[in-house]
């Protein structure tokens, strides 16, 4: 469900969505594209992209933009960083949401797959701020959002490279505000609770796990991906023109 809250100041702004062709990143994507910004986001997948931008190109008239890159190649980041910038002007929002949860045992965890795993969940983020800080700062400033995730600090010992990479993304938050603050560049992070995507559903999710999550949070209502538009939304705008090096939890109050 998208928010019903609007934010003028979003209406024609320069936004980059990594992993915004499905999941949560989708819900950002129309999110953004509903509150008329100009969006581009970059993906791997060609199908469920291809089929976003189609569908919100016909039910808003506003179409994004799709750019293919393999986020663990920086290469090829910086160039879609670059043609975002060549459609849509210096990037003034950045929202770096791509990642990869797979559980993964620590016996099972090797030096090439520790390195493989913070190559799409940790890397990709600093690469990208440094990608977008220089045109944002000559644009007068902006907004970058991290995502992060609440996984880290609930002890779970399935996907240890993961919940490392998302602790990481705090400390990486905190530093880019304070290096970029004096350009007027807010940096944020969003950790996220249990969002029931389908991938979660596919992989993840059975009645009785989701009942028993649900029944720990304050709100007893299953979190959606549209439920994470709201919260980035406002970290993007104007609304939270003197929030900067925080970390917004938003997992239903389980925490």
């Amino acid at each position: 469900m998208m928010p019903s809250a609007r934010f003028p100041d979003l209406a024609g702004r320069s936004v980059l969505i990594t992993g915004g062709g499905s999941g949560i990143g989708a819900a950002l994507t129309e999110g953004f594209v509903l509150q008329a910004a100009k969006v581009a986001f970059i993906d791997i997948a060609d199908e469920p992209s291809h089929a976003l931008v189609d569908r919100l190109a016909i039910e808003t008239g506003n179409r994004p933009l799709y750019l293919r890159a393999d986020l663990t190649d920086i290469d090829e980041l910086r160039s879609a960083v670059a043609a975002a910038v060549e459609a849509h002007g210096p990037v003034t929002v950045l929202v770096n949401n791509a990642a990869n949860d797979a559980r993964h045992e620590v016996a099972d965890v090797t030096p090439e797959s520790w390195d493989a795993n913070q190559a799409v969940n940790l890397r990709p983020q600093f690469f990208a701020i440094q990608a977008v800080a220089p045109g944002m700062a000559a644009a007068g400033g902006g907004s970058i959002i991290n995502f992060s995730s609440t996984a880290y600090m609930l002890n779970i010992g399935t996907m240890p490279a993961y919940t490392a990479a998302k602790a990481a993304i705090v400390g990486l938050t905190k530093g880019m505000a304070g290096r970029y603050g004096p350009d007027r560049i807010r940096v944020n992070a969003l950790a996220p609770g249990w969002v029931i995507t389908e991938r979660q559903r596919a992989l993840w999710v059975n009645e009785e796990n989701l009942k028993e999550h649900i029944g720990r949070q304050s709100i007893p209502e299953m979190m959606l991906p549209g439920d994470m538009v709201g919260p980035v939304l406002f970290l993007a705008s104007d609304a939270s023109r003197m929030l900067t090096a925080q970390t917004l939890i938003v997992d239903g109050g389980l925490l």
